[in-house]
């Protein structure tokens, strides 16, 4: 499994500095300066190191459950926090189990490597196909007047709200099919925590207009979260802070 991950990341990187060295040749033979082509880089690594932090968050998530290996493998290559999550959770749910599990047995383990990445092997097939056809009516639609580009967006933060408003339930309601769960305590001030540290960040970007701290904020309310609970752990007694729900 060490060796497969090995690899993959190998594959990745290099095929990172390969179009890097191939668009910096490129930007040279088009005459942009060293100096343009040096802000751009250092501009483009700042702007990865937010979603970084995201994908750091959820390997240490999903690696409770899953180990390393497998959300290492994932999400280095084509997986991102909502689906990763949602994918492996559903399924150990199946199972009568949950991220909050280690999961030792090798069917489950299996049943949900396959969901996780078959899930995202869809798009790589039907994009090329299928992407410019669907973006031409997607656009026809939206564009048609100013109401239809406003239902747009609407849309578009209905079904974000959707996603977010499933991982709240879960962690207030958090029940398994065989009738247990692990939502309690810790997760709703867990939850609290990552709301209030949003929201507190967000305001200081409106506020001092620090646009760069923006993409921030959601890995750093993770983390927050996580210190949280790691906090409680260790001052709140054991009788409290494990207790849930439908334990």
């Amino acid at each position: 499994m060490y060796a497969i991950a090995a690899f993959v990341i190998a594959f990745v990187v290099i095929e990172s500095v390969f179009f890097i060295v191939k668009a910096w040749k490129r930007g040279r033979e088009l005459g942009i300066s060293k100096e343009t082509l040096k802000n751009t880089v250092f501009s483009s690594i700042l702007f990865t190191i937010a979603p970084a932090l995201s994908i750091l968050t959820t390997v240490i998530v999903l690696a409770s459950a899953l180990g390393i290996v497998l959300p290492w493998i994932r999400l280095s290559v084509i997986g991102n926090l909502a689906y990763e999550t949602v994918a492996s959770e559903t399924m150990l749910n199946v199972f009568g189990s949950s991220l909050s599990t280690e999961i030792t047995d090798p069917a489950q383990f299996g049943a949900v490597a396959w969901v996780m990445t078959i899930g995202t092997s869809f798009a790589l097939v039907l994009l090329p196909i299928m992407c410019k056809t669907i973006q031409i009516r997607v656009g026809k639609a939206v564009h048609k007047s100013e109401k239809s580009s406003a239902a747009a967006d609407v849309i578009s933060a209905a079904a974000f709200i959707g996603i977010i408003a499933a991982f709240i339930a879960r962690a207030i309601y958090g029940k398994t099919p065989d009738g247990v769960g692990d939502a309690g305590f810790m997760s709703v001030c867990t939850l609290v925590t990552a709301v209030i540290v949003s929201l507190i960040l967000e305001t200081l970007c409106e506020k001092f207009n620090l646009k760069k701290l923006a993409p921030f904020a959601m890995p750093l309310s993770m983390f927050a979260a996580m210190g949280m609970a790691v906090v409680l752990n260790l001052v709140v007694p054991e009788a409290v802070s494990s207790f849930t729900w439908w334990g």
